[in-house]
């Protein structure tokens, strides 16, 4: 069976969920063969062994931290050649992505980016996508190379698959440019205890009908009683009401997480773009004629401060 190279995105050794989605996804069309790059990548193996990967390539140096994305790419290329996989996959961030695309420019290979769910065919993979702001879905392959496709976190449910997870060292020969940008500092962001809002399996967020910043408190509470993370809409985050971070759209960020919570959201179609491919969505407005609501799995026409503090407490009693 051919091989699959995977692109690991872990913190300091710690494996982040799309990174084991993108192994599940390997395993339906050859045999996962994942790149650990960076301070701790050798602590990866355990966990990508135990998730199908049957090889895990690691490199560690201080270009990776140093400077910004060439000297991954220096290093996936180097796993490329020494593999000669049926297709790369690589996590769909936007660091993700920039690897991503260099690399293919590098390899002269097609590109397919943030793919919702992967497939094997006759001549190579069938990547399927959510393309013209949700509206339509599309499968593609690649014609030209090697495949190389970045994939949206939550495409795929992670599912343990225990493989040998052989760690071997990657050789690596940094590129005249890898040393081109330096990383001149770092601001740890500040940890709210809530997931990751693009990894996140709930979603709660918040739009203009909140009526200002003090308000999110009532949007918080509810995704901390779920375990979900926090969303804005554009409207809300021009309005200064919440950060930047957290905006779910087409100029901020897409979502596809098993629940989405919309509350005080009309439903533009620039917030639609971001979160339409959600597995189940739930919107609380009193617009009855509010856009959001040709989209939703289930409506509730009324005023989110009545509504969604009655639902923080309803979910607290029952898990209490």
């Amino acid at each position: 069976m051919a091989e699959v190279l995977v692109y690991v995105d872990h913190v300091d050794g710690a494996v982040r969920k799309p990174t084991l989605e993108l192994l599940t996804l390997a395993r339906r069309i050859g045999e996962p063969v994942a790149v650990a790059l960076g301070n701790g990548a050798a602590d990866t193996a355990a966990v990508l062994g135990e998730h199908g990967a049957v090889k895990v390539l690691t490199h560690d140096a201080s270009e990776y931290a140093d400077y910004l994305v060439v000297p991954k790419v220096d290093a996936l290329q180097a796993a490329y050649e020494a593999v000669s996989p049926a297709a790369v996959l690589v996590p769909s961030s936007a660091e993700g992505k920039e690897v991503a695309a260099r690399l293919a420019l590098r390899i002269g290979s097609g590109i397919i980016t943030d793919a919702v769910d992967l497939e094997a065919g006759d001549e190579s993979p069938v990547a399927t996508q959510s393309v013209f702001a949700a509206s339509f879905t599309t499968k593609s392959r690649v014609i030209k190379g090697t495949p190389v496709i970045t994939v949206k976190p939550n495409s795929a449910a992670v599912e343990a698959a225990p493989a040998a997870g052989a760690v071997e060292a990657l050789s690596v020969s940094f590129s005249d440019k890898a040393t081109g940008t330096k990383v001149t500092g770092r601001t740890p962001r500040e940890s709210t205890g809530r997931p990751e809002l693009t990894e996140a399996a709930i979603v709660v967020s918040g739009g203009r009908g909140v009526n200002g910043a003090e308000n999110f408190s009532i949007i918080e509470a509810l995704a901390d009683s779920l375990g979900a993370a926090v969303g804005a809409s554009r409207a809300a985050v021009d309005a200064g009401w919440y950060p930047h971070t957290n905006q779910v759209g087409q100029t901020g960020k897409s979502v596809s997480p098993q629940l989405y919570i919309a509350n005080g959201i009309s439903g533009a179609i620039q917030h639609r773009a971001g979160m339409q491919t959600s597995k189940t969505i739930v919107a609380v407005n009193k617009d009855a004629e509010a856009p959001i609501f040709d989209l939703v799995d289930y409506g509730v026409v009324g005023d989110l401060f009545d509504v969604v503090p009655q639902l923080t407490e309803e979910i607290k009693s029952r898990k209490g």
